[in-house]
């Protein structure tokens, strides 16, 4: 790889970066009080798209140290977001699953995000750029997955087989 091909890859990353945390820094901004918290929406979200997991396999799908989520999962437990079920094979063990109540919780809020971002592409972007930011979101997804492999931290997929 030549020196300017280098460069254009670093500012490509450096403009990446920054423009998605400050999509991300908007979008939380842009939440009303009562929306779901980043922890909550990542916990709910995990068992929404992998399903029912024990709490251990849950804090390494999010990253997280089982005691950092201990008292969220008793929170989203006691409030009826979360149920917690014996594990099927090991009695020392629980299975954590989504509950309606939380289904229904996280299902408005992302509406609500999707229809907030929604409105700000269709009167911030023409349809050409719209029709841009849909085709670099399948680069982003890629560059994702590529993130996802070359990581010696647990994947997805890695957590979800740790069920």
């Amino acid at each position: 790889m030549n020196a300017d091909t280098k460069h254009a890859i670093e500012h490509t990353a450096i403009r990446l970066r920054t423009s998605l945390f400050g999509l991300m820094r908007q979008l939380r901004q842009a939440q009303p009080a009562d929306a779901i918290g980043s922890a909550r929406l990542g916990v709910l979200g995990a068992l929404y798209r992998l399903g029912p997991m024990t709490p251990t396999a849950l804090a390494a799908h999010e990253r997280v140290r089982l005691q950092t989520l201990t008292r969220l999962l008793a929170e989203l437990e006691a409030e009826g977001w979360i149920v917690r079920a014996p594990h099927p094979d090991d009695g020392r063990q629980s299975m954590l699953s989504l509950a309606k109540l939380g289904a229904r919780r996280l299902s408005a809020d992302l509406r609500r995000r999707e229809a907030s971002l929604a409105r700000a592409i269709e009167t911030a972007l023409t349809p050409a750029q719209q029709a841009a930011l849909l085709k670099a979101c399948t680069a982003i997804d890629a560059v994702a997955e590529a993130l996802a492999t070359s990581t010696a931290l647990p994947s997805a997929a890695a957590a979800a087989t740790a069920r």
